[in-house]
């Protein structure tokens, strides 16, 4: 994996000439939500992005490239009648749409493009954010909303990296140009997802609150952020988990075939790993 400051037109530019890579993968952005005031604060996904199609330009070994963006182009729930459009409710968002705008402006017929667009990635590695979220289910104070099912479209790391190699591999034609959602085929109940860690976890039963003192304990929450930011708990959160999110799979399907992994197994290996990392020395992720 190369890592290089892309804001860094040059050092892009050396770094690829260096490796000659034949396919490149795009990654690198700032992901959180925090930035609330000013689109800048997301340069590495607009300038960054720009910096890497001069530097792909320039860099003769190259074939093709896949440029990872972002479902939150879209607000949760929205369901866009194209690739184009968009409807983003965050300046991450509206970064990521920047992203998606410079690929598809991009004037490089020798370097095909393909934009995926991951919902939400689990399994080991995962960010503190949802360790969070699984030690609260661990210790028993984690609790559903009203009585569900709610069912989403994320995505077991494994699985994920699975179609990006196999959208690597793909035929040219088949993702020249064309925008894949990266998720397991099969949207989760996000209530019985959660149930399947608290058992691997051998933690106590998840308590259901109603939905009307759920949204009430978040409004209060509101309060709280504003002078606590980062506070876990508010009316966007709780409408993020809320909100049902479907994906369209079936593109991604046709062109990068089935899955290897279940969600069980999945959930085995994710709490592996959430192990690891309760009890490694505090500083230290594995």
């Amino acid at each position: 994996m190369l890592q290089v400051d892309l804001l860094d037109a040059g050092a892009t530019r050396r770094a690829l000439a260096e490796v000659a890579p034949e396919v490149v993968f795009h990654l690198a952005a700032r992901t959180d939500l925090n930035e609330t005031e000013h689109l800048s604060g997301y340069r590495d996904n607009i300038d960054g992005v720009e910096s890497l199609v001069s530097a792909l330009a320039a860099t003769p070994s190259v074939r093709r490239w896949i440029c990872t963006s972002s479902q939150l182009v879209c607000r949760v729930g929205y369901v866009p009648r194209d690739d184009a459009d968009y409807a983003p409710s965050t300046l991450y968002g509206e970064s990521k749409v920047c992203t998606e705008r410079i690929v598809r402006a991009s004037d490089l017929e020798r370097v095909p493009w393909t934009i995926v667009r991951p919902t939400t990635i689990w399994g080991p590695g995962m960010n503190p954010h949802y360790l969070r979220f699984f030690g609260l289910i661990r210790d028993g104070r984690y609790f559903h909303v009203g009585r569900g099912p709610t069912r989403k479209s994320y995505g077991y790391v494994g699985n994920t990296v699975a179609q990006y190699r196999a959208l690597m591999a793909a035929p040219l034609d088949t993702v020249r140009g064309r925008t894949f959602y990266l998720a397991d085929y099969e949207p989760l109940a996000l209530e019985a997802w959660a149930d399947g860690f608290r058992r691997a976890l051998g933690a106590p039963p998840i308590r259901t609150v109603p939905r009307a003192l759920a949204v009430l304990t978040a409004r209060v929450g509101d309060l709280i952020a504003r002078v606590r930011p980062g506070f876990p708990f508010t009316s966007f959160r709780l409408n993020n988990v809320l909100t049902e999110y479907q994906a369209e799979l079936g593109p991604t399907r046709e062109v990068c075939g089935e899955l290897p992994y279940t969600v069980d197994q999945g959930i085995l290996a994710t709490v592996a790993w959430l192990r690891s990392v309760w009890t490694s020395p505090p500083g230290v992720v594995r």
